[in-house]
């Protein structure tokens, strides 16, 4: 439905007063209309939508980690979430391993700050960990593209799509972030879940759990 649109979403960010109104102007610059049987929407955001607890109370407090290791592991660089990401998949060969950008050494902090603002004014309640809604119509998840690129399951769906944006990188991984929405709004066992010891605050990148397929962990 609609067609990709790319651009910068501030001014919208901006001038909408609740989750109906930001929701529907999306819409509208896809030139597609909102449901109108009040369906529930799923917005899947490629941007890390919190820190780390250790980041948080280093900033806050001066509470610091008695000991750090590499980055890839580094509690201030990473939430939970990503470095569960690159351990479980530390067995790929090397070109295929993931390494999560983060929010604090990665030139992506601008994004995690809009992203996070956008949760705040439209989808401020945590239904559960990685889980934002307003309460009503919208429900808020993080994605990661990079790491879906190697996924059966969103392979599968893409072929189902005609007319697949291809003449943009940023709309190609909308289309990711979408289908992700998809999956965890119909066949949510099919992503990786956080587990319990996951703090609400970091939230959680949601990914197909075939992108583990072979990794011995």
């Amino acid at each position: 439905m609609g067609k990709p649109w790319r651009g910068n979403l501030r001014p919208f960010i901006n001038e909408a007063k609740n989750a109906t109104e930001f929701i529907r102007k999306l819409f509208s610059l896809c030139a597609a209309n909102l449901p109108a049987n009040g369906e529930h929407i799923t917005l899947s955001i490629d941007a890390p939508l919190g820190f780390s607890v250790e980041f948080v109370e280093l900033v806050n407090g001066l509470k610091f980690v008695e000991s750090l290791e590499r980055s890839a592991t580094n509690p201030y660089l990473y939430r939970q979430t990503e470095r569960c990401l690159y351990c479980q998949t530390k067995c790929y060969p090397i070109e295929n391993r993931l390494s999560p950008l983060s929010s604090v050494k990665d030139m992506i902090g601008s994004q995690a700050t809009k992203g996070m603002h956008v949760l705040a004014k439209f989808a401020p309640e945590v239904e559960r960990c990685g889980v934002w809604n307003d309460g009503g119509l919208l429900t808020a998840i993080e994605a990661y593209p990079a790491a879906c690129k190697d996924s059966e399951s969103i392979h599968a769906l893409r072929q189902q799509i005609a007319n697949q944006p291809t003449d943009n990188q940023d709309k190609m991984d909308a289309l990711t972030c979408a289908l992700i929405a998809y999956i965890f709004t119909n066949n949510p066992e099919n992503l990786i879940s956080p587990e319990d010891s996951v703090p609400l605050s970091e939230g959680w990148i949601w990914v197909p759990k075939d992108i583990l397929q072979g990794v011995e962990t």
